[in-house]
This record gives structure tokens, C-alpha cells and sequence, in this order.
């Protein structure tokens, strides 16, 4: 069989063939594996080398300088499981829970990026509280016309601050 033949193709997991001798072993692989991609939490991101005490389950990505057991693998989540390391490689789009930061952390243009968070806007209870952005305020100057350039910022402060939601 040819490896796409014998993983799945978006999680690499294993599967079981006819004939397969000892197919327990590829099972059990395949649920340690899905079990890294279920819920991923990493206590780190970007570190060097396998920590020395772990415990199974435990999850970090390999840094860019990855040495040791995660030589080859930076960028990966490593996985400790009761049979060694387990290696997810990211895909774009994929996302993960990063203790160290204590926030998401999402796979985009070949890196992680921590905190990075995109949309159209952000909607609390119902209610829009942060939306697209709206074009400059211009700045009064000069003198002589200051009080209607002043009402006319602050009537554009007030709309932009009541379009985003944080205020009526």
C-alpha cells in the first residue's frame, strides 16, 4: 500500500487493512494521534529541546532550533505518550490552546501566530462592540472656524464609537 493508501489524509491517522497483522497497534496509534488533535493544549511554543520531566499527554511545539528527539520535527506538536513522541505536523488554519500564553494560537503562512485573531467583528451578548474600521477623523485647524471643525470630529468620534457598539 502507498502511504495514502494506508493514512487518512488530513490527520495522517493510520488504517487497518485487510489481511493486517497486529491490527491493535495501528488502532491504538490512530487514537493517541487523534487524541493530540482533539483539543490540542501546549505548554509551550517555540521550545528547543524535549523537557526532561513530562508527563503523558503533555504537548508543546518545536522551536525553530529543535534539538534532541525533536531534531527535524520544528514547528511540530510534540506529543508525549506512553510509546515516545508523537509529532502532529500543522496545516494552515489549525489551532491551539497555548498554556504559555494563555490564549489561541493559530497556523498561518508557515508559523504560528499567538493571539492573532481575524474577522469582520466582534459581537458580545447580541451586540456588535467592535466592527470594521472607519475611515481618519480629520484634526481641526486654525482658529477661526475651530468650533464647527470640533463639533464635526467629535459627531465622527461619536459615529464611529456608536458603529463599533460601544456606545448608544
Amino acid at each position: 500500500m502507498s502511504v495514502s493508501e494506508d493514512h487518512t489524509a488530513r490527520l495522517n491517522l493510520p488504517l487497518l487493512w485487510a489481511g493486517q497483522a497486529q491490527k491493535e497497534l495501528f488502532h491504538n496509534e490512530a487514537l493517541t494521534l487523534l487524541d493530540m488533535h482533539v483539543q490540542p493544549i501546549v505548554l509551550e511554543i517555540g521550545a528547543a529541546a524535549p523537557p526532561a520531566e513530562r508527563a503523558e499527554g503533555d504537548m508543546w511545539v518545536a522551536g525553530a532550533d529543535a534539538s534532541g528527539e525533536w531534531a527535524g520535527h520544528a514547528g511540530m506538536i510534540a506529543g508525549w505518550t506512553g510509546g515516545g513522541w508523537r509529532f502532529i505536523a500543522p496545516r494552515p488554519g489549525m489551532c491551539i490552546w497555548s498554556r504559555q500564553h494563555d490564549c489561541m494560537a493559530f497556523y498561518r503562512n508557515g508559523g504560528w501566530r499567538v493571539g492573532d485573531l481575524r474577522g469582520t467583528g466582534v459581537t458580545i451578548d447580541g451586540i456588535q462592540v467592535v466592527g470594521a474600521r472607519q475611515g481618519a477623523i480629520a484634526e481641526p485647524d486654525r482658529g477661526d472656524t475651530i468650533d464647527s471643525e470640533a463639533r464635526a470630529a467629535i459627531s465622527a468620534i461619536l459615529g464611529a464609537l456608536r458603529s463599533h457598539g460601544l456606545i448608544d
